[in-house]
């Protein structure tokens, strides 16, 4: 198999896309990687021996000898720079969210259905061994008809993460009930099989508001940024980003369009660090119990009790590779876009959900700055939907 040779915008936090997707010999070299921070080209000289190393994206867009394009960089710059590589007929990886409003979104699939030109975008927790577990659960019947969803997101790292840099400003982001809710509003439409029609939510910046530890306009951040076991509690978190604009605690309702009725609460300041999910149907509940190797989703179904902490059965999280990031989703997720590149067709991930789950946690954001007061989500146009449910034939 002849390697496909990749273009790279953006190597930054996540760049370990571009890591996972370099495999000379075995189908996919990066080739090319523009970033504007000699930092970030330094490493990327390091991890991609013999790539170009360029400042300007549109040199990665419009160079000849490139197959597909990686878009790696903030939320706020995916539609300009995905819609450039779809205009040059470059197939591209869009990292997800989106975008961070859905006229930009809508671009992007726009662009993409009149170029016919490839549109991959990187929810990588559809891949996550979790969430299909819960998947196929559900598909099998094992709790019936899906009737509700509940999720409760513990960000432990949320200090570090996303009150550092960009991350932390609304003009980047929307907000974090978009750019960190995306992934979950996307897998709860996904193990609904619905969209959100109507979202309400509320929200504040309880704790890192109150911390008056910046850095100052311009100054980069501090070289311990993250630690594993330090900033903790969340009040000695410092150098956190010059502007705080953001919520870091959200609670947000959605009403979907197949009936489903589901909840999702978000703290950026928790000592844990996961995802728990409990979804209810018709003839029973499943929940799970930490999200990665070593955790497991429980079933109860088989009758009327009071509070058991046994299920009825339990399956196991599978195990992956060490180095595989987000459970081991991240090489899958990669797999999948290298043959989409190649061979077309559909793909378990989706441009059309990608879009609406932009469309909700914007929404939901307008919400949240509105006192709560419900908001309906735009649909997207019918003829768009139905393009991309073809595999974009």
């Amino acid at each position: 198999m002849t390697d496909l040779r990749v273009g790279v915008i953006g190597y930054g936090l996540r760049g370990s896309i571009a890591r996972t997707a370099h495999r000379p010999g075995r189908g996919c070299v990066v080739a090319a990687v523009a970033d504007p921070d000699p930092l970030a080209r330094a490493a990327a000289a390091a991890a991609f021996p013999g790539a170009r190393l360029l400042t300007d994206p549109r040199e990665v867009v419009d160079a000849a000898d490139l197959d597909a394009v990686l878009v790696l960089t903030p939320d706020h710059t995916h539609a300009d720079l995905a819609c450039a590589a779809l205009l040059a007929g470059k197939p591209v990886f869009v990292e997800k969210p989106l975008d961070i409003t859905v006229e930009r979104c809508d671009q992007i699939l726009r662009t993409a259905r009149e170029t016919g030109t490839r549109l991959y975008v990187g929810h990588n927790m559809r891949h996550m061994p979790v969430v299909r577990m819960m998947r196929d659960l559900i598909a099998r019947g094992t709790i019936g008809t899906v009737k509700t969803v509940w999720v409760r997101h513990f960000v432990g790292y949320g200090g570090d993460w996303y009150f550092k840099d960009w991350h932390a400003e609304r003009r980047y982001t929307t907000g974090l009930l978009l750019q960190k809710a995306a992934h979950d509003i996307d897998v709860v439409h996904w193990l609904s099989g619905g969209y959100a029609r109507d979202v309400q939510a509320m929200g504040d910046l309880m704790v890192y508001g109150d911390n008056r530890h910046r850095r100052a306009a311009g100054e980069p951040k501090a070289d311990d940024w993250y630690t594993k076991d330090g900033h903790w509690p969340p009040h000695t978190q410092r150098a956190l980003n010059p502007v705080i604009d953001i919520e870091d605690v959200s609670l947000l309702n959605m009403r979907l369009d197949n009936g489903v009725l589901a909840s999702y609460q978000q703290c950026h300041f928790t000592p844990d660090y996961w995802r728990n999910y409990t979804v209810i149907g018709d003839a029973g509940r499943l929940e799970n119990f930490g999200d990665g190797p070593g955790g497991q989703v429980k079933v109860w179904n088989s009758r009327r009790s009071e509070y058991r902490a046994e299920p009825d059965r339990a399956y196991a999280i599978p195990d992956a590779p060490d180095d595989a990031a987000h459970a081991g989703a991240d090489p899958l997720i990669v797999d999948e876009f290298l043959r989409f590149v190649r061979d077309g067709g559909v793909t378990d991930t989706s441009p059309v959900a990608a879009r609406m789950a932009v469309a909700a946690g914007y929404e939901a954001t307008a919400s949240l700055r509105s006192g709560g007061a419900p908001r309906r989500v735009p649909p997207l146009d019918p003829g768009l939907a139905a393009y991309f449910e073809r595999g974009q034939r």
